[in-house]
């Protein structure tokens, strides 16, 4: 018969729970501030983001997965939304006509440049607001322990 594992301390327990509750109302208050600044989601500035910090503005759907902070479930189906609205292009693959670059167009760097006003103002109102330097770096550190292999 197989040992039962050992049980999480209460500490651990109520570490977990505060990770998750902190994540998700954070992320929420700040998507609420997007919305009502009438812009889209934190995932269309996620990958206006890395399109922009990518070579030349471009980068594969597959390197786009890999860079974004949120999940992507369907990054077909937001690319085929950003395009539809002039912030993205599909262009050919250089020397692969199989595979395909996603390029940020002048209007999707515009777009990313005016959400960064509202999404700054509120990681400074949710959390600068709330945190020291200090304590940043150290929930920072601890953070960095959690998501290292």
């Amino acid at each position: 018969m197989q040992e039962a594992p050992e049980e999480p301390s209460a500490a651990i327990i109520r570490a977990w729970g505060r990770l998750i509750r902190a994540e998700r109302t954070v992320v929420g208050r700040i998507e609420a501030e997007l919305k009502s600044a009438g812009f889209p989601s934190l995932h269309w500035y996620d990958v206006l983001l890395e399109l922009k910090r990518g070579p030349e503005g471009r980068l594969t759907p597959r390197e786009i997965e890999e860079a974004v902070l949120f999940e992507q479930y369907n990054l077909s189906r937001l690319l085929d939304r950003m395009e539809k609205e002039g912030l993205v292009r599909r262009v050919p693959y250089p020397g692969d006509k199989r595979r395909q670059l996603v390029e940020i167009t002048e209007e999707g760097k515009a777009l990313q440049w005016r959400m960064w006003s509202v999404y700054g103002a509120a990681i400074n109102r949710f959390i600068s607001a709330k945190l020291t330097d200090k304590e940043a770096g150290q929930l920072s550190a601890l953070l960095l322990k959690l998501i290292q292999e």
